[in-house]
């Protein structure tokens, strides 16, 4: 009997078996082959098709850059005086992935507390950069003393955070320009959004009014930076490339800074404007608003409850009123004196019986004296502004033909000065406005209103300079600008069309306003020949009767080389006693600074 040997898989006799092992190997073999080829594929995919992407990651992770900020171009006065030009504070500037760390716990209250930033403000700048920025991100400027010292102080505990210098706005004349140079100021987030597509970045600053608004262009500039190499702690090893900041071009405006101080000082503290005009083509050479504010504080970080009281107020110091809309009074009978000659209806010899007052359409209306002054021409309603005289002028040419002429001297539409969002267009209203505004038609009472500067008729302080200009200059309607350089090419005259008798009786009026008529306090040794017109509007501030007072003039009467137009918001007086004396303090300061010796004060007794 044969013992049978038991089984080994140790030992004993070898496994011929071979079918089964066949089969593993081949699918060893393939599985291998199906693994390295995929891997193959999936490396020959990231380095073909995503290489390029990859490669910017890892260099987004080992690279930073470092901005710089293009400096503000200066701003001059025609003189080359400078208006604006830059200084260099401290700020303080974040990468964007600083508040995602663990040491954010630390870092963001301290920072918090020593900027006096809320910590969820510095979270949204940096969450709107967004954590993959390469960029730093400035969430303070215009560090103080004690700011930068307790900066030095707690660097121990600020990782990530970074200290640099920066180009600031500086206004050296501060008040005295602030509605002519504006201000600039951080985007806000609606800005940010509308001028991403123009190259500006989150924490850019850009003009919000004036000249830095109309010509932020020319004077932005570009940025520049520094690309740096960093190690994994964040820490610059060298730099790889630097790309120079572009400054912004420098510019010249059309401002004489004496006149412009002349006129600030002749203001005062009266709510109001003063607009200076070089009449022959229109460039601005003094514009004074009241109440005004220093534009340097928008330099700062973060406006202080004093600074904001300062442009908030009720009396609206941001508001440029050489810009803004009044009944124009008086100084409308420039126009109206106009139409009339050119209507056909009057003669140039024309004389007409004045009054105490006329009632016409049921309406009584005053003369301003309230007695009227007997047989006057155009040269002699002129001189007295005598009311009556132009409403039998405005009733007889009729509505249609006055606000005609009304358009023709600009009224009712912008002058096409730079600051195009400032600016009112005023409103000259006519039979359609009425029955639109008030669903009534248009009266001869509206024409009678209309035809001394009152009713619903609105001018700004600058329409109006540009009113005087047409007699001061011959006929001509300029456009006001700011801009010195290329100055030809940016300014123009139009021809108002009228007849040279209408134009001699024009300057023969003014001129009689203030050698014998309502301007005599312009009538003056200490200036030369002035010719002007006075204006005392109608107004109410709340229930209390505060009228505005205006003068217009220019000199030399017969080569006019300065206008100047002065407005008294709410002043309780009259043009000729409010307004006026302000004109010869600034022709006086203008023409013995230009013409030394030829116009003194005469000596005190």
């Amino acid at each position: 009997m044969t013992l049978l040997q038991p089984f080994s898989p140790l030992g004993g006799q070898k496994n011929t078996r071979t079918v089964g092992r066949s089969y593993q190997s081949i699918f060893l073999i393939i599985f291998t082959l199906l693994m390295t080829t995929g891997i193959g594929v999936r490396l020959a995919y990231l380095q073909i098709v995503e290489g390029e992407y990859h490669r910017k990651r890892a260099e987004a992770n080992r690279i930073r850059t470092l901005p710089k900020q293009p400096e503000r171009g200066n701003i001059f006065d025609r003189n080359g005086k400078l208006l604006a030009s830059t200084r260099y504070p401290h700020s303080v500037y974040l990468w964007p992935m600083a508040h995602t760390k663990p040491a954010w716990a630390v870092v963001g209250p301290r920072l918090s507390q020593v900027l006096d930033i809320p910590q969820a403000e510095i979270e949204k700048k940096l969450e709107e950069a967004g954590a993959n920025s390469s960029s730093l991100i400035r969430i303070a400027r215009d560090l103080n003393e004690a700011q930068i010292t307790a900066m030095k102080e707690y660097e121990n505990e600020l990782p990530d955070v970074e200290i640099h210098t920066e180009a600031v706005r500086y206004y050296p004349h501060g008040r005295e320009l602030a509605h002519v140079l504006g201000y600039t100021r951080e985007l806000t987030p609606e800005q940010l959004k509308e001028k991403r597509k123009e190259g500006y970045r989150l924490g850019d600053v850009i003009g919000q009014m004036g000249v830095e608004k109309a010509y932020e262009t020319l004077l932005r500039g570009e940025w520049g930076g520094q690309q740096v190499e960093v190690d994994g702690a964040g820490r610059p090893l060298r730099v790889l490339g630097e790309k120079q900041a572009k400054a912004g071009n420098d510019i010249r405006l059309t401002i004489d800074l004496n006149v412009q101080l002349a006129a600030e000082k002749a203001l005062g503290t009266r709510n109001g404007a003063i607009v200076a005009l070089d009449p022959k083509n229109g460039a601005v050479l003094a514009m004074v608003s009241h109440p005004t504010f220093d534009p340097n504080i928008f330099s700062k970080q973060k406006l202080s409850q004093k600074d904001w009281q300062s442009v908030q107020g009720e009396e609206h110091p941001l508001v440029n009123r050489a810009l803004s809309a009044f009944p124009p009074a008086s100084t409308f009978k420039i126009v109206t004196k106009t139409a009339g000659l050119e209507s056909g209806k009057f003669s140039p010899n024309t004389v007409l019986q004045t009054y105490g007052s006329l009632t016409i359409g049921g309406t009584r209306f005053g003369e301003w004296n309230h007695a009227g002054f007997g047989p006057l021409g155009f040269v002699g309603a002129m001189q007295w502004s005598s009311d009556t005289f132009f409403y039998q002028v405005g009733k007889a040419i009729g509505g249609p033909t006055l606000i005609e002429w009304t358009r023709k001297y600009g009224f009712g539409k912008k002058t096409g000065f730079e600051f195009v969002s400032e600016e009112s267009r005023g409103l000259v209203p006519d039979d359609k406005w009425k029955q639109k505004a008030w669903k009534m038609p248009w009266t001869v009472g509206d024409t009678i209103n209309m035809s001394i500067g009152q009713g619903a008729l609105l001018a700004t302080p600058l329409q109006v300079a540009v009113m005087f200009a047409v007699p001061a200059n011959g006929g001509y309607r300029v456009q006001p600008h700011l801009l010195k350089d290329n100055e030809e090419a940016r300014s123009w005259r139009e021809a108002v069309k009228m007849k040279p008798s209408t134009i001699k009786l024009l300057r023969e009026g003014l001129r009689k306003v203030i050698t014998e008529g309502t301007g005599k306090v312009l009538n003056k040794p200490t200036v030369p020949p002035v010719a002007g017109k006075s204006g005392t509007a109608e107004a109410w501030k709340g229930r209390i009767k505060q009228n505005h007072a205006w003068f217009g003039a220019y000199a030399p009467a017969d080569q006019p080389e300065i206008l100047i137009v002065a407005f008294a918001e709410h002043s309780g007086g009259g043009g000729g006693s409010v307004a006026a004396p302000m004109i010869l303090q600034i022709m006086e300061d203008y023409f013995q600074r230009k013409y030394p010796g030829k116009y003194q004060k005469p000596a005190s007794n």
